[in-house]
């Protein structure tokens, strides 16, 4: 699964590590809300409106990802992403992220390097820093981070405020992923915009807070796939939640892939995971935000229908039940 590295790579073990700590630290630019960064026993983040939205997620090498699939820039992009995602779900700005990082002591430090340079490179795409972390042996690699935001001085919007009456929207790309993960398990490795969907997720950064800000009563980041996610704003809210399939935003990129491999493009929008977009509820359309998509409506009941039926293939990924 992992590529050979050749035969004169550096291994974690002879770099050491507090020298790989060094090279994966040293002269990375900070945001305004990082005081102070890696390299003392804590960091210190400002928290300007007094509270701080916090979240983990926990990636592990051929359960989330494949360097035989990706590059360790990407590895570390989508180590970044499907965490920082969680904080702009919240309605939050993303301020800060901690790594744990573990890994065999035979891995070369340049996958390391690549990995943490892909969460630089994500983190200051959604205006967070890496402010500290850890690393240790370990017979797999794994990377855990937490995420760190700010509230802004908004509320944070939960799971549970879904209301009857509401509409359901999303914005981010639905499918892709899920296309990327059928492509790549078939041996190819293009087309490279579908493929590299699954290698790092996009997720909408910038519509989280503007969600708030325009009254979202409930949000969520689609990580599972969206009916398996919407089923958890149903249930928080007590609530029912019907999504129209005319209205799926279907890129004509995906049903290309779709016919090219005998999928089905509407199933990977409705339960495929990782492509990080987000799915709000709106008090009516006039107070969904431009660059969303209307899909459904809450109702009372509970649960979730697509066209007013239950779906009736599994909604999306669980662990263990795989």
């Amino acid at each position: 699964m992992r590529p050979e590295p050749p035969r004169d790579a550096e291994t974690v073990a002879e770099v050491g590590e507090f020298h790989l700590i060094h090279r994966v630290t040293t002269g990375r630019a900070q945001p305004e809300t990082t005081i102070l960064g890696p390299g003392d026993d804590a960091a210190v983040v400002a928290v300007p409106d007094g509270r701080v939205v916090a979240s983990m997620d926990v990636l592990v090498e051929g359960v989330h990802f494949r360097l035989d699939w990706s590059t360790p820039e990407q590895v570390g992009r989508k180590a970044a992403a499907v965490n920082l995602a969680d904080v702009v779900a919240m309605g939050a700005l993303p301020s800060a992220l901690l790594v744990g990082f573990a890994c065999p002591a035979d891995t070369p430090a340049s996958v390391v390097e690549g990995v943490m340079s892909g969460l630089w490179e994500e983190a200051a795409k959604a205006g967070a820093g890496v402010v500290g972390g850890d690393m240790v042996s370990s017979a797999t690699l794994v990377i855990s981070i937490t995420a760190m935001g700010d509230m802004n001085g908004l509320e944070p919007v939960t799971r549970s405020g879904a209301l009857v009456g509401d509409v359901v929207a999303v914005t981010g790309r639905l499918g892709w992923a899920a296309a990327g993960l059928a492509v790549l398990g078939r041996g190819f490795r293009s087309p490279v915009g579908i493929v590299n969907a699954q290698r790092t997720p996009e997720p909408p950064y910038e519509e989280g807070p503007r969600a708030a800000e325009a009254g979202a009563t409930a949000m969520i980041d689609v990580s599972d796939g969206l009916l398996q996610d919407l089923g958890h704003i149903a249930d928080s809210s007590g609530v029912a939640i019907d999504i129209r399939t005319e209205l799926l935003p279907l890129h004509p990129r995906l049903l290309d892939v779709a016919s090219a491999l005998g999928g089905d493009a509407r199933h990977w929008a409705l339960t495929g995971g990782e492509d990080h977009a987000l799915a709000a509820t709106f008090p009516g359309p006039k107070a969904v935000p431009e660059g969303w998509t209307t899909i459904g409506t809450v109702r009372a009941g509970e649960g979730v229908t697509v066209d007013g039926r239950v779906y009736e293939k599994p909604p999306g990924w669980e662990h263990w039940r795989a």
